[in-house]
């Protein structure tokens, strides 16, 4: 009730424009690209036909992983909200998305990629959290802290892959034993350096399966450009199927 309330006095703007309506506006919503089927069945990197591998996939550590959106648009201004601008109502809006992604892996508990303490004293929260918070609220799943940043490693954004693995290397170490069934959240996957270094201290902690979901995902730029038309890899806008929250009563 005091939520509502909020809303009617202080409205939530649309995460990606800022000024529209709540969660997504009109115009954002047909700018989102969804990711879905057909895809890569153990990364969910979208693909012109099914595939159980392909050339994107992490480290073996990770069993599956999967995303709601390109990381690109309103998507990806969401998240930088989320992550820079202190709109953690941001996080529910991309839960909900998250939740809602085809072939939900099975899970016991749901973690989260943890900030280093210089990044989470300045930003005053973990979007990541706030993002396991809001996914383990739709799931019916437990949230519970398995781990926790031994190593800061600095910004990985302009890294190859090679060179953020090796950063990533021994960068987290588990602060309690996981249950065999791990649901892993960040907020991007790129190129699964930091999802994989998670999953291996989970594994070696006594985790049977890490699944990594995240709110959306960079797509390789060799990626072929008919993957990107309406027809193959269409926009949310013009399809009901993909849940947000307030397109049904929650």
């Amino acid at each position: 009730m005091v939520a509502r309330a909020l809303d009617v006095v202080f409205p939530r703007r649309c995460a990606g424009c800022g000024t529209g309506p709540w969660p997504f506006c009109n115009g954002c919503r047909g700018q989102l690209v969804a990711i879905e089927p057909p895809w890569c069945a153990r990364c969910g990197s979208p693909s012109l036909v099914a595939v159980p591998r392909c050339r994107d996939c992490p480290p073996p550590a990770v069993a599956t992983t999967r995303a709601p959106f390109v990381y690109e648009g309103p998507a990806r201004e969401a998240i930088h909200r989320l992550k820079f601008t202190g709109w953690r109502d941001v996080a529910a809006a991309l839960a909900g998305a998250i939740a809602a992604c085809p072939d939900p892996a099975p899970a016991d508990v749901v973690t989260w990629v943890p900030l280093a303490r210089r990044r989470l004293a300045e930003r005053g929260y973990d979007q990541a959290r706030a993002l396991a918070v809001g996914l383990a609220h739709r799931r019916d799943l437990p949230v519970v802290r398995l781990l926790r940043r031994a190593i800061a490693t600095g910004p990985q954004a302009k890294r190859r892959g090679a060179e953020r693995r090796e950063a990533m290397r021994g960068a987290f170490t588990a602060v309690r034993p996981p249950p065999p069934r791990v649901l892993l959240v960040d907020d991007v996957l790129t190129t699964g350096a930091t999802a994989a270094s998670c999953a291996e201290t989970l594994l070696r902690a006594g985790a049977k399966e890490v699944h990594v979901v995240a709110a959306a995902r960079a797509i390789h730029a060799s990626r072929p450009l008919r993957l990107f038309a309406d027809d193959a890899y269409p926009r949310v806008g013009p399809r009901p199927g993909l849940w947000l929250p307030g397109d049904v009563p929650r």
